[in-house]
């Protein structure tokens, strides 16, 4: 991590005056399985406690072994629901451990598979997009150097940082995160430290 900080410093002197404000780097990973994806689509769009407190609801609805593609498979939509999650959310959820069941996405092999081939592969699951995988690949798979570019927070982050007048898109932000390569996730972790918030896998 010393190094990705480093680097940034020295690449970008905005970075460095944020890196200089926050502090040590501080990411956290989750193992790269089926629970940690699980929790990602419980967590789109809620805010972090409420997803929280619908998440625990569902570990302990799936019983002891935890959120498993079996726990999920063999849960009810009522009780799904009882949780708190939606009927949208609970298919999402159904599709994710249908596909896991049948081999069709396999987390073993994630790990050893480009960033590229993770994302085609996690997207084939209804509910799960580019920016879900490109989250999976940052806090599951401590995938260096992703860049998620549809992400508001990193958005609005990068408009107050570099005081621009619109929030960026795409072809700039990639523009601005050159001199961040290869570290642009810790650099996209400074930047959501910057809005006292910060995405949840």
């Amino acid at each position: 991590m010393r190094k990705a900080v480093n680097h940034l410093k020295k690449a970008d002197a905005a970075m460095a005056s944020l890196i200089g404000r926050t502090g040590p780097c501080r990411i956290a990973y989750r193992e790269p399985r089926f629970d940690a994806l699980a929790r990602s689509i419980v967590f789109q769009q809620l805010n972090g406690r409420a997803a929280a407190t619908i998440y625990e609801r569902l570990e302990k609805a799936c019983g002891a072994a935890g959120v498993t593609p079996q726990g999920i498979l063999k849960l009810r939509l009522p009780r799904m629901r009882a949780a708190g999650l939606s009927a949208q959310k609970s298919e999402y959820l159904k599709d994710l451990a249908r596909r896991t069941h049948a081999g069709e996405i396999d987390f073993d092999t994630l790990p050893r598979m480009a960033d590229a081939a993770v994302i085609d592969t996690l997207t084939q699951v209804k509910g799960v997009g580019v920016w879900t995988a490109q989250m999976f690949l940052m806090f599951a798979l401590a995938r260096p150097d992703v860049l998620p570019t549809a992400d508001y927070g990193i958005r609005t982050a990068m408009r107050n940082l570099y005081g621009l007048a619109d929030l960026p898109k795409p072809a700039e932000m990639e523009r601005i995160a050159m001199p961040w390569r290869p570290w642009a996730s810790i650099a996209c972790w400074y930047l959501w430290r910057s809005l006292d918030g910060g995405a949840e896998l």
